[in-house]
């Protein structure tokens, strides 16, 4: 049985106000090769799909986008689960400063 990590995404509306929001979710997934993986992780996906009410009694549904991604990997001390490389834009000083009077 080999480990995969699939990442599963989700569009979060929240009726009638809709907020543009999404869900990233790293799923583990047990299977013999990246064809069950994929199946396996297809429904796992399916099954996140939900709608309720909140506290406010607002409907929000989570609907599937999609799988982004599906990786083995071996689980042992130390594995790596994830690692994001972000880039920022240094400001080297304000953008607007006010005027001294």
């Amino acid at each position: 049985m080999n480990t995969y990590a699939a990442l599963i995404i989700y569009k979060i509306r929240t009726l009638p106000q809709e907020i543009e929001q999404y869900d990233e979710q790293w799923r583990l997934i047990y299977a013999a090769d990246e064809r069950e993986a994929m199946t396996k992780a297809q429904r796992v996906a399916q099954d996140g799909e939900e709608q309720f009410l909140d506290r406010h009694g607002r409907l929000v549904a989570w609907e599937l986008i999609g799988i982004k991604d599906l990786q083995r990997f071996e689980i042992k001390d130390g594995s790596l689960l994830c690692s994001a490389v972000k880039e920022v834009m240094p400001i080297t000083g304000p953008m607007w400063e006010p005027r001294e009077p």
